[in-house]
C-alpha cells in the first residue's frame, strides 16, 4: 500500500473524484479522505507508483507520495493555496469596495453619471470576475470535464453571468429595465440600472473568496498529530557491541541490541532494563507527574526518559512496532473518521447545481416560446440563476465558523473547524482526564504524620535531605517547609538512591527519605501504628514518603497531586448542559475515585495505558454514547482522536493539541462547558444558515422563474439574504462564558 498526499480537493466532491479517476486502473483499490487530504492506494504494483501519480494528475489535481509525518511538499501546497487564496482576497476587496460605490450610486441616480462611467466600472470588475476568481473558474472547467458540478460551478456560473449581463446593459443597452415583464411593485427602474450586476459579480467573488480562504486556514491536516508523536522519538541510539559504545542511527537498532541511556536522555525502542535502576519520566506517555522507578527486569517505553541515572536495556521491540510508533498509526486511524458540517453543502450542491442552471435554461426558452421577447426571456433566466446562486448557502459555514471561532479566542477556547462543532451538537458524554486537566499535574505534601517526632520535624527532616535533589517529590517537599517557615539544617554526604529516594546526614544523623520499598532494604522497622498509616494513605492513592533517622522510622508524609480549585464547579456546569461525566486516569483506581468523590463524577475508568484510554471511549460509543474527551497528555492524543469531541488543554503536550478538536487555552476549567456550549451554538447557527440559505433559494426562484423578479430585485435580494446570514452568524459574539 502507499499512501498519497493529494493537493487541489476543495470539497468532498473531489475527493470522491479522485477516488473514482484511482478505481479505474486495473486491480487498483484506492479510498480518498478529503479531511486528511491523502489517499490510500493498494494493488498497484501493476502499473507502478508514477502511473498512479499521473491518474491522479490526469482528474486534473496534485499528488506525491507521502513520505512522513512532516512531508514539505504536503506543507508547501497548502502554504501556496493560502498565498494565492490570500493576494486574490485583498486585490477582489480593494477593487470591490469602490466599485460597489460607483455601480449603486450611478446605476440608480443617471444626473450623476459621467463620460465613460460604465467602461471603468468594467475596468474595475474585470481583475475581479477573471484572476481574483480564477479558482472557482478552473474548479469548474475541471467539473465540466468530467461531467459533474460542485458549488464552485455555480459561483463560477453566477459571476460569469452577473458581469456578461452586466457588460451587455452598460455598453449595448440590452434588456433594460423598463421592458415589461419586472415589476413586483417597484415600478421601472432608471436606464442602465442592471449596472448593479457588477457589483452582484464583484461581491460574489469577494465573499467567496474570504470563506474559502478561511476554511483553507482552519483546516489542519491530520498528520500534523503524527509529525508530534514522532518527534518524541530520538533520532539515534547509543549501542554497546563487544563492550564499546557507539551512537548509530536509529534505523540501524535491532531487536536484542543493548543500547545505553545516560541520565537525562530519551530511551530510544521498547526494552527490558539489563542493568541499572533510575527513575524513568514517563509523563510524556502516561500524563502521570511521578517519575517511576525502574530497574533490572522491568520493561521501559520508547520515548521516555531516565531522569537519574545510567541504564543498559535490551531492544524488544523497535521502529514501527514501538509502542510510540503504533501509538501514531492509531491516532492516524481515528483522525482518518472525521466527519465535515460541509458536506451537507456538497450534497445539496451535488443535485442542486445542476438542476438551477437547467432550470433557468429552460425558463429562458419557455418564455421565448410564449411570445417574449428574447432580451426579456434572457433577463427572466438571468433572475432565475441569479435568485438561485449559492451566496449565502456558500457563506453559512464560513461566516458562522469565523464569528464563532473569533469568539471563542477571546474566551480562550480555539476551534480547529468544522468537525468539532458538528460533533458537539450530539455528546452525551465528557471524558475527563485525571492529571493535568482536573489536577494540577504537581505534587504537593497533602498530610504529614509524625511518628516518633513532630510534624514540623519530620517535613524539616526530609525538606534537608531532598534539599539537594531535582526531583517532582524533592519539590514538593521543600515548598512544604516554606509553607511552614522551617528553618533547614544543612545536610552533608548526601546520596541519591535512583527510583527509591535519599540519604544524607542530618546534625551528624543519616537520615533516609523515600518510598516504602527503600526503608525495607534500609531493615528500618515499621510499626502496626505506621503500617496503619501508610495503609490509609495508600487508599486515598497518595504518594508515601518515610522519613527514617538513625534507622529508625520517625514519620510520614502523604504527597497528592492537588485538585483544582475550579474543578467541581466545572463538572457542575457539564451536569447543567445534561451531560454524562467520566473520568479517565492511569492512577490507581483508589486515586481515581478519591477524585471522583470530591468532585461529583460518577463513573471512573482507573490504571488505563494510552491505548487503554482509547479502548474506554470506544466501548462508551459503543454504548450509544457520543463522547467528547478532555485531555493534556501524550497518552490521551489517541483517545482524544477516537472520541467524537477532543478538547486539549493549553498545558497539555504539542501532540495532545493537535489530537484535539477544541484547543482549551484558558487557565480556567469551566473552559471545559464553555467550549462545548459556545460549539453546540455555533452549530445551531450553522444550520439555521442553511435552512434559510437553501429556504430562500427554493422560495425565490419560482418567483423570478413566472417573471415577477426585476434582475435589479434579484441581486439585491439575493444580497440581502447574504446579509441575513451574515447578521445571524454575528450573533455569535454576545455569546458570555459560564459562572
Amino acid at each position: 500500500m502507499i499512501e498519497l498526499d493529494i493537493s487541489g480537493m476543495t470539497c468532498a466532491a473531489c475527493a470522491n473524484r479522485v477516488e473514482k479517476t484511482l478505481n479505474k486502473l486495473e486491480d487498483v483499490s484506492a479510498t480518498v479522505n478529503y479531511a486528511t487530504a491523502r489517499a490510500h492506494v493498494t494493488g498497484y504494483g501493476a502499473h507502478g507508483v508514477e502511473k498512479v501519480l499521473a491518474q491522479v494528475e490526469k482528474a486534473g489535481y496534485g499528488a506525491h507520495v507521502h513520505d512522513g509525518a512532516d512531508d514539505e511538499w504536503s506543507k508547501r501546497a497548502t502554504e501556496d493555496r493560502i498565498v494565492s487564496l490570500r493576494r486574490r482576497l485583498i486585490l477582489s476587496a480593494i477593487l470591490t469596495v469602490p466599485l460597489m460605490d460607483i455601480t449603486i450610486v450611478l446605476a440608480l441616480v443617471p444626473d450623476w453619471r459621467f463620460p465613460g462611467w460604465e467602461l471603468l466600472c468594467i475596468l474595475l470588475a474585470l481583475p475581479i470576475v477573471t484572476w481574483a476568481a480564477w479558482p472557482f473558474h478552473r474548479a469548474t472547467l475541471r467539473n465540466l470535464r468530467h461531467g459533474s458540478a460542485s458549488m464552485d460551478t455555480l459561483v463560477s456560473i453566477g459571476i460569469a453571468a452577473s458581469f456578461g449581463w452586466a457588460v451587455a446593459t452598460l455598453l449595448f443597452g440590452l434588456g433594460e429595465a423598463t421592458d415589461p415583464g419586472f415589476w413586483l411593485g417597484f415600478g421601472a427602474t432608471p436606464e442602465g440600472a442592471n449596472s448593479i450586476y457588477l457589483d452582484v459579480a464583484a461581491g460574489m467573488t469577494t465573499f467567496q473568496l474570504a470563506g474559502r480562504y478561511f476554511e483553507t486556514r482552519s483546516r489542519r491536516r491530520a498528520g500534523d498529530v503524527l509529525g508530534a508523536l514522532n518527534a518524541l522519538a530520538t533520532s539515534t541510539a547509543r549501542v554497546l557491541r563487544d563492550g564499546v559504545e557507539s551512537v548509530v542511527p536509529i534505523a540501524e537498532l535491532r531487536k536484542g541490541d543493548t543500547f545505553v541511556v545516560l541520565p537525562g536522555e530519551s530511551i530510544p525502542a521498547d526494552g527490558r532494563i539489563l542493568v541499572g535502576t533510575a527513575a524513568v519520566d514517563t509523563s510524556m506517555m502516561t500524563g502521570e507527574p511521578m517519575p517511576v522507578p525502574r530497574g533490572p527486569g522491568d520493561d521501559v517505553t520508547g520515548g521516555t526518559i531516565s531522569t537519574d541515572a545510567r541504564l543498559e536495556v535490551e531492544a524488544l521491540k523497535v521502529g514501527a512496532h514501538t509502542q510510540l510508533a503504533q501509538m501514531a498509526v492509531l491516532t492516524e486511524q481515528a483522525q482518518a473518521r472525521k466527519s465535515r458540517v460541509q458536506k451537507l453543502v456538497d450534497r445539496i450542491t451535488a443535485w442542486f447545481v445542476p438542476v438551477v442552471v437547467a432550470l433557468a435554461i429552460v425558463v429562458g426558452l419557455v418564455w421565448v416560446l410564449l411570445g417574449t421577447a428574447p432580451v426579456v426571456a434572457f433577463g427572466i433566466g438571468i433572475s432565475v440563476l441569479i435568485i438561485a446562486c449559492p451566496c449565502a448557502l456558500g457563506l453559512a459555514t464560513p461566516t458562522a465558523l469565523m464569528v464563532g471561532i473569533g469568539r471563542g479566542a477571546t474566551l480562550g477556547i480555539l476551534i480547529k473547524g468544522h468537525d468539532a462543532l458538528e460533533a458537539s451538537g450530539g455528546i452525551t458524554t465528557v471524558v475527563l482526564d485525571k492529571t493535568g486537566t482536573l489536577t494540577s499535574g504537581r505534587m504537593s505534601v497533602a498530610e504529614v504524620s509524625g511518628f516518633t517526632a513532630s510534624d514540623d520535624d519530620v517535613v524539616a527532616l526530609a525538606a534537608a535531605v531532598e534539599r539537594g535533589s531535582e526531583h517532582a517529590i524533592a519539590r514538593a517537599v521543600e515548598a512544604a517547609a516554606e509553607e511552614r517557615a522551617l528553618v533547614l539544617r544543612p545536610a552533608t554526604e548526601f546520596q541519591t538512591l535512583p527510583g527509591l529516594g535519599a540519604a544524607a546526614r542530618v546534625d551528624g544523623a543519616r537520615v533516609v527519605v523515600g518510598n516504602p520499598k527503600l526503608l525495607g532494604e534500609q531493615d528500618v522497622e515499621i510499626t502496626p501504628a505506621a503500617q496503619a498509616a501508610i495503609d490509609r494513605a495508600d487508599a486515598e492513592g497518595n504518594t508515601i514518603v518515610l522519613v527514617a533517622r538513625e534507622g529508625e522510622l520517625v514519620g510520614l508524609l502523604a504527597l497528592t497531586d492537588a485538585i483544582k480549585s475550579d474543578a467541581a464547579r466545572a463538572v457542575a456546569a457539564l451536569h447543567e448542559q445534561g451531560l454524562e461525566t467520566v473520568l479517565l486516569t492511569g492512577d490507581s483506581q483508589q486515586a481515581g475515585e478519591r477524585i471522583a468523590r470530591e468532585l461529583g463524577i460518577g463513573s471512573v475508568h482507573a490504571g488505563v495505558l494510552p491505548q487503554g484510554k482509547a479502548d474506554v471511549v470506544k466501548e462508551l460509543q459503543a454504548q450509544g454514547k457520543r463522547v467528547a474527551m478532555v485531555g493534556d497528555g501524550i497518552n490521551d492524543a489517541i483517545a482524544l482522536a477516537t472520541a467524537d469531541l477532543g478538547l486539549g488543554v493549553v498545558t497539555g503536550t504539542d501532540v495532545a493539541l493537535k489530537a484535539a478538536d477544541i484547543i482549551l487555552v484558558r487557565d480556567d476549567l469551566m473552559v471545559i462547558a464553555d467550549a462545548i456550549g459556545l460549539s453546540r451554538k455555533t452549530l445551531r447557527t450553522i444550520k439555521v444558515n442553511l435552512f434559510w440559505a437553501f429556504g430562500y433559494n427554493v422560495a425565490a426562484i419560482p418567483i423570478a422563474a413566472i417573471g415577477l423578479l426585476n434582475p435589479l430585485i434579484a441581486a439585491g435580494a439575493m444580497s440581502l439574504s447574504s446579509v441575513l446570514v451574515v447578521h445571524n452568524s454575528l450573533r455569535l459574539q454576545n455569546y458570555r462564558r459560564k459562572r
